[in-house]
């Protein structure tokens, strides 16, 4: 579809665009507050309440939180196979069914959780149950995300894909401001009234978000860059693997950019709540304070390097997270580590704001940018998550396991943040600038020179 330049914001009018924008903003932050809570859950409360009382420890770490920790990873493992279920159906029937129906999976796992009986009611079917749901969660979760960019940039002007792009971000970041929030309220219970019902608080809840966030993207028309492609090309019978055949090195740039962004979107939020409450013993208040302040300076360093990748392009300020996030992994566990509220919440607001908001903003537009539309939906969710599984289902795990075998140390997890940041810094580096593409060609990246030797 070709914009009418003559018309407000290339033929597309303003409440148009407010209410796209308000889909992907609003829908990403009801759907990805679900998925959050449970990585806040499992850093507070889950190991105490569906895993068998234990006095065993792996280090420092009690065993039912690493057992948390676990079921937390396995959802991920749904996330590639929910991308490319729906991201198949995304490219062959449209964008916007397919995002109804992964806010209702995600949804109505999370709201099953809050109904849940424990291990002391049920024994060994509660665990399972629970994994059962976090599997549903993640299912739906894989497509989600990459329906919402897909969303946002197919409908943005030109030359404005990245700040419009970055509005799902940003509601991916309120979902998880939502999600500490909610928790820091039931929180301020006694620990008895937490532990046998205070905590399906914030799942219940979600039947509520869940309705208002069908409600907005129900309304929401078809993207015109699908609507024009329906006309002119068939659909691709299997778009996941024409994704990997015609763009090898774009799929495996998503994976490796994915490493630092996803995996350090999950370490500090998840295991950087149970570091400061069960390892530095502090209060769950000043914990979930540092995550809350973390993701509230994340949501304006999101739309801050959302806006700043439209003018220098994708790869300098996603590389950028990735590097400074490589540079504050020891300073952020020597302010943790000073028990001081004042710094916990500073180094939470650091590495978040900065090296979150540098890699997150301009990653939506530049995965979307890196496919045809005719697959964009299955390669960048498929793609996406299967970055994921190695990312951030694994990383509070692994920090967990790192820091309770150096008897509360935090310094083997500090190699591992700079370890992954740099992966990621490497795979950005290896793909093409993509902020001048044309999103409407077969082959976008074609449209534009590879930028590396002016970035190198």
């Amino acid at each position: 579809m070709a914009y009418d330049t003559s018309a407000p914001r290339g033929g597309i009018s303003k409440k148009t665009l407010r209410h796209v924008m308000l889909a992907a903003a609003v829908g990403s932050a009801l759907e990805w507050y679900d998925f959050f809570i449970y990585g806040t859950a499992s850093a507070l409360v889950f190991g105490e309440l569906f895993f068998p009382k234990s006095d065993v420890t792996v280090g420092t770490v009690p065993l039912g939180t690493l057992a948390a920790y676990a079921t937390f990873a396995v959802g991920f493992i749904a996330r590639p196979f929910g991308g490319l279920f729906f991201g198949h159906f995304g490219d062959r029937i449209g964008r916007k069914p397919m995002l109804v129906a992964t806010i209702l999976l995600v949804g109505g796992g999370t709201f099953v959780i809050g109904l849940l009986p424990t291990y002391a009611s049920i024994g060994v079917w509660a665990p399972l149950l629970l994994l059962l749901m976090r599997l549903v969660q993640g299912f739906g979760a894989g497509a989600e995300y990459g329906g919402a960019v897909i969303l946002a940039v197919e409908y943005a002007p030109p030359g404005k894909r990245g700040l419009y792009g970055g509005f799902a971000p940003m509601g991916v970041t309120v979902g998880n401001l939502m999600a500490a929030g909610v928790f820091y309220l039931v929180t301020l219970m006694s620990k008895d009234d937490l532990l046998s019902w205070g905590w399906r608080i914030p799942f219940l809840v979600s039947l509520l978000l869940l309705g208002l966030g069908v409600y907005i993207r129900a309304k929401v028309s078809e993207t015109p860059v699908f609507a024009a492609l329906e006309k002119k090309r068939p659909p691709l019978k299997a778009p996941a693997f024409e994704a990997l055949r015609r763009h090898p090195r774009n799929f495996f740039v998503v994976i490796g950019a994915r490493l630092a962004e996803n995996g350090l979107g999950y370490l500090f939020p998840v295991f950087g709540l149970g570091y400061v409450i069960n390892t530095l013993h502090m209060s769950r208040e000043v914990a979930i304070t540092g995550v809350m302040l973390g993701n509230g300076a994340e949501v304006f360093g999101i739309i801050f390097f959302s806006w700043l990748s439209d003018k220098i392009g994708r790869r300098p300020v996603y590389m950028g997270g990735a590097l400074f996030s490589a540079l504050f992994a020891f300073p952020f566990f020597m302010l943790t580590n000073t028990l001081n509220p004042t710094l916990i919440s500073l180094a939470f607001i650091l590495i978040m704001g900065i090296g979150g908001g540098a890699m997150f903003g301009p990653q939506a537009a530049f995965f979307a940018e890196l496919f045809g539309p005719r697959l964009r939906y299955s390669g960048f969710a498929f793609a996406r998550e299967l970055g994921s599984i190695f990312a951030g289902g694994l990383s509070p795990f692994v920090a967990a396991l790192l820091v309770g075998y150096m008897a509360g140390a935090p310094w083997g997890v500090a190699c591992y943040v700079v370890a992954l940041s740099l992966v990621t810094t490497f795979s950005v580096w290896c793909g093409p600038e993509t902020n001048e593409s044309d999103i409407r060609a077969e082959s976008p990246e074609d449209e534009v020179a590879d930028a590396r030797p002016r970035l190198a």
